[in-house]
């Protein structure tokens, strides 16, 4: 450990854990030293990395007295011993939490202490920006439970707190955590949920604000030996770990006296944990779908009724057919979750009028109960609304820069009338929508195909070009209303590139088509400007169109032309 301590007692200690993350770890010091309440001190707990990252970490202590080194003996494996071998030598009244590859916001302590002296909180908690690694998206994490600065008397008055369980968006008393031996449990993955429930279900009162104090980076599509445990869900030691610790929260709600929460609790657990498997499970084969069953439906089962009536029928579907192993269905069914898919076949039961997901009536009471998609009223909601599913069965080059496609329209509800349909691909990448017409043919009654050739070069692209993706809808017409409809793509295919050529008044590109790569599972589309009117042209992309840009613009447009 570093001996250079600053003398004056700080009024926050920030320990920022790491492992292996060198390059990383200067940006989050660096966050916590600019801060605008600077008498804090920063730990840098180590969890022995075998990297620069000790080299890196003592540099950065030896140039500033608020920074201390903490070097863990041996690896852990997590979080938790980080954490915790940091709390023992800080010396501030108040505790938060950082990741290595993330920040704070530089106003995050003063907001966040000062809501601790307005008030005496065991913790004060706020927003966190979630920023995407691939592209600088940034949305806010859970924006609904942080819109207004309120103070609350226990998880009790609003356990949709449960859903916000990071520990690193929280200001702890230290107090508090003494006060009930709090500290983040060893040797298990998903620490955060459990410490995070323990804190919510012990405090008396804490504080939310809505100002950022989190800077959270996101990397969806990681390689799987960098990815986060979160982004690890293909391992089926992952779902083992987060059935495990939703396990014991539940024995802490049982011993602590908070049995009331538990329906809340596992409403959570189904709306969000379970929520971020389902999306992938159209990508998983039988035996890894049956190990999740075998894994998942045991916990599944002792979830309170309540929790399940909370979630929209579509998550149920999914929900029930890993119960019933039904694992065919289960892909399906998972398909386009929250996208208002329809299934490829539903069946009325003459006995009891009601209608069910898929073929047959379910023979158990839950399934009966749990598959009804009566309440949906497929066969009389507005044909804008109507539940359609559009599969591509079959893409393949065509000349120039165009595709092939064969696709299939599944209407389980018979909405659309007997014959050949009407219908449109669009295609926006522009400001100008491309069109292309076809007719979809019935196959048999709810079934229809069809085939279209979608040409990109067709595409009336910007002036300065167009650097993204874009997925192709479906529109068909009936009874004076329109219905769009996302394209289910094959779940993997070699992905088509193609090259469109410059024409008058645009810059060339270079497109590929590809699946998606997760759920939905659309077919998508990526352009990417090529070439040396896109060196000039790209700026443009990312500022308003000043008469120097568009000046520029048509410079490099005449150069290309000559």
């Amino acid at each position: 450990m570093s001996t250079t301590r600053a003398t004056d007692t700080p009024d926050v200690s920030v320990t920022v854990i790491v492992h292996n993350d060198a390059e990383r770890l200067p940006r989050a010091v660096a966050s916590v030293l600019r801060q605008t309440h600077a008498n804090l001190e920063v730990v840098i707990s180590d969890d022995h990395s075998t990297d620069a990252t000790e080299k890196v970490a003592r540099e950065l202590a030896a140039r500033d007295p608020r920074v201390v080194y903490l070097r863990l003996p041996e690896n852990s494996g997590g979080c938790s011993a980080p954490r915790n071998r940091a709390l023992e030598i800080a010396r501030a009244p108040y505790l938060m939490f950082l990741d290595s590859d993330d920040e704070l916001p530089e106003r995050a302590v003063e907001v966040l202490l000062a809501a601790h002296r307005a008030r005496d909180l065991d913790f004060a908690m706020g927003a966190v920006h979630r920023i995407r690694v691939d592209g600088g998206r940034r949305t806010t994490w859970m924006p609904h439970l942080v819109a207004e600065h309120r103070t609350l008397e226990g998880i009790e008055a609003d356990p949709r707190l449960f859903f916000e369980h990071l520990a690193t968006s929280k200001m702890y008393a230290r107090a508090f955590l003494d006060r009930h031996d709090l500290r983040f449990p060893e040797g298990i993955h998903y620490e955060d949920q459990l410490f995070s429930a323990q804190a919510y279900c012990l405090a008396n009162t804490f504080t939310v604000v809505p100002e950022p104090v989190y800077r959270w980076y996101v990397a969806p599509y990681a390689a799987s030996a960098t990815a986060s445990i979160s982004n690890q869900r293909h391992l089926l030691t992952n779902v083992r770990d987060r059935v495990h610790v939703q396990r014991l929260i539940d024995t802490f709600l049982a011993e602590s006296g908070h049995e009331s929460l538990r329906e809340d609790k596992d409403f959570k657990f189904l709306k969000h944990d379970f929520r971020m498997y389902a999306g992938d499970l159209p990508y998983r084969d039988d035996a890894w779908l049956s190990s999740f069953a075998d894994i998942m439906t045991p916990y599944l089962d002792t979830l309170a009724p309540g929790a399940y009536a909370r979630l929209p029928r579509a998550e149920r579907v999914v929900l029930q057919l890993v119960r019933d192993r039904r694992l065919s269905d289960v892909r399906l069914a998972a398909r386009g979750l929250g996208h208002d898919v329809a299934p490829r076949r539903i069946t009325p039961d003459a006995t009891d009028g009601r209608t069910y997901w898929g073929e047959g009536v379910p023979d158990s009471a839950p399934a009966r109960r749990e598959l009804d998609l009566t309440d949906l009223g497929l066969d009389t909601r507005p044909f804008f609304s109507a539940r359609l599913r559009h599969e591509i069965t079959e893409i393949t080059r065509g000349p120039g820069a165009s595709i092939d496609l064969t696709l299939r329209t599944y209407d389980p509800a018979l909405r659309l009338p007997v014959g050949p349909q009407r219908a449109s691909l669009l295609l926006s990448p522009g400001r100008r929508r491309l069109t292309v017409a076809f007719r979809l043919c019935p196959v048999r009654p709810g079934v229809f195909e069809g085939h279209v050739r979608l040409d990109l070069a067709a595409a009336r692209l910007p002036l300065h070009g167009f650097e993204g993706v874009r997925h192709p809808v479906l529109r068909l017409r009936h009874q004076a209303q329109t219905h769009t409809g996302l394209l289910l793509a094959p779940l993997s295919f070699p992905p088509l590139t193609a090259r469109v050529p410059y024409r008058a008044g645009t810059t060339p590109h270079r497109v590929r088509v590809e699946p998606e790569g997760h759920n939905p599972g659309r077919l998508q589309i990526r352009w990417h400007p090529v070439g040396t009117t896109a060196a000039v042209l790209r700026p443009a992309a990312h500022h308003l169109a000043t008469p120097r840009i568009k000046r520029a613009a048509h410079l490099a447009a005449a150069i290309l032309r000559a």
